[in-house]
């Protein structure tokens, strides 16, 4: 098993929208780094929910992979900002997974939190520049966090 942080802004697609929904494609990835790793998850999986882009950020829930290398449908949508004119049926160029919502943290672990405790050859996030929207979490590392957002 594998462990993952997805992150998005909540004013596009928060946590309270995926528990939501329960079952989420993570769509619109158009960074090559990003996207091989999302190409490595598999059924499974467990996964960090970041928001970013808030105040603060930080880790709010845990999904899990539910399918892999799935095909990327707003590639091939002009009306999508994700549109992809160069991706075609034959050839897709992203690809992503699907997730499931297993719980929304009872609280969350801040950005501030994280500089603390890893550094950031720990965490990926923290590395300076990096703005990927999915990263490799070592295992203990994500165990550390969920153990965090349960914190009383």
């Amino acid at each position: 098993m594998r462990y993952w942080l997805v992150k998005s802004e909540p004013s596009t697609y928060s946590i309270h929208d995926f528990e939501e929904e329960k079952v989420a494609i993570w769509d619109g990835v158009r960074n090559y780094q990003a996207r091989n790793f999302l190409m490595q998850m598999e059924p499974g999986d467990l996964v960090l929910f970041y928001h970013s882009n808030a105040k603060p950020p930080g880790v709010v829930g845990l999904a899990r992979v539910r399918r892999a290398r799935v095909v990327d449908p707003t590639q091939f949508d002009p009306d999508s900002p994700y549109y992809d004119p160069k991706s075609n049926l034959d050839r897709p160029r992203w690809i992503t997974a699907e997730l499931e919502h297993v719980e929304t943290f009872p609280q969350m672990v801040p950005l501030s939190e994280l500089r603390e405790r890893f550094s950031p050859e720990e965490l990926i996030l923290l590395r300076r520049g990096n703005r990927l929207s999915v990263v490799p979490v070592p295992e203990a590392v994500f165990k550390e966090i969920v153990r965090l957002a349960h914190e009383a």
